[in-house]
């Protein structure tokens, strides 16, 4: 029997902690028409502050954090809140809890922003994580010493599990069915909750959102010239040859800023275009590619696939609003 505890934490999203239970209740009902002896207990595990929330589940045992016992498993849901550190700050009671567990042997899971959570307990530092692609940048700004693979919709370092955002829950769960129950198990889950199984990308569910919480003005309007002009076919320096300021000061200051290079910048500006393309028009590629601003097919796929992780036709298919 794996006992599994669920943390309750402030802000969780509660469709996260519904996927969990829901799937692990399913597995347990499986083994139950068997005959068989059902794999899982589950407990939701809440400090002072979330003890009411259990009251969302009454099929499940709830124990305060200060008197849990040791588990095999513990899973972290995910935050609903955008702000991500003040929701870390408001359940770093639980930090203790994590690192203690996991010196025990518990293995630990978390669900989307979840690995926020772990992130802030330290036990990431040095290991393999994911997150939600688009929480990816304040991730590794908040933990640079984890190694984030923002690309990823699961990963396994030491122990310790993430997945990356919304439906990813399903395959870090699928994942922890195959070791816990085996292949079979895991196939059959997938098929009762439609999942495709074997997607270990996320990249392509990426929105680029440019920094603009700034008060650097050069920057500013360097974005804006970029952000009107990226369908010209011209080159960064034409673009921004207006402001005031040296190439190298500009370079400096934006990537400061923002993150990325003007280039980069250019780039995932255009391929941000031509993903609304894809999926809002019925346009020839040869279009696609013009009005994103590339002159060069090859140049456009290879970018395109490199940032995106799949062809624009692949892409095309799997998001296009135009059938």
């Amino acid at each position: 029997m794996i006992k599994i505890g669920i943390l309750l934490i402030r802000h969780y999203k509660l469709l996260s902690l519904a996927a969990i239970t829901d799937v692990l209740e399913t597995v347990n009902k499986i083994y139950q028409k068997n005959g068989d002896t059902t794999p899982f207990t589950i407990t939701l595990v809440s400090t002072k502050e979330t003890a009411h929330l259990s009251t969302a589940f009454p099929n499940y045992e709830s124990l305060d954090i200060a008197a849990t016992p040791g588990f095999n498993l513990v899973l972290i849901p995910s935050f609903t809140s955008d702000d991500l550190q003040q929701s870390v700050c408001e359940n770093k009671v639980c930090l203790p809890w994590l690192k203690e567990q996991y010196k025990n042997g518990a293995a630990l899971a978390s669900f989307c922003t979840g690995a926020f959570l772990l992130g802030a307990s330290g036990l990431l530092d040095g290991k393999i994580a994911t997150t939600h692609v688009d929480a990816c940048k304040d991730f590794s700004a908040a933990f640079p010493a984890v190694n984030l693979l923002s690309d990823k919709t699961v990963t396994h370092d030491a122990g310790i599990y993430t997945s990356g955002g919304a439906t990813s829950t399903f395959h870090l769960l699928l994942h922890l069915l195959e070791i816990h129950c085996g292949i079979e198990i895991a196939v059959r889950t997938a098929k009762i909750f439609a999942i495709d199984m074997g997607r270990d990308k996320q990249s392509y569910f990426a929105t680029f959102q440019p920094t603009r919480n700034h008060h650097d003005d050069l920057v500013a309007t360097a974005q804006q010239k970029i952000e009107t002009c990226y369908q010209e076919a011209g080159t960064i320096e034409e673009m921004i040859k207006d402001i005031p300021s040296s190439r190298r000061n500009i370079v400096r200051r934006f990537k400061q800023v923002t993150g990325v290079t003007p280039i980069e910048y250019l780039q995932l500006t255009r391929i941000e275009a031509a993903k609304k393309l894809l999926e809002q028009t019925g346009q020839q590629m040869m279009e696609v590619i013009f009005n994103s601003g590339y002159n060069d097919p090859k140049a456009f796929r290879k970018v395109f696939r490199k940032t995106v992780g799949m062809t624009p036709s692949e892409y095309r298919e799997k998001f296009s609003a135009v059938r």
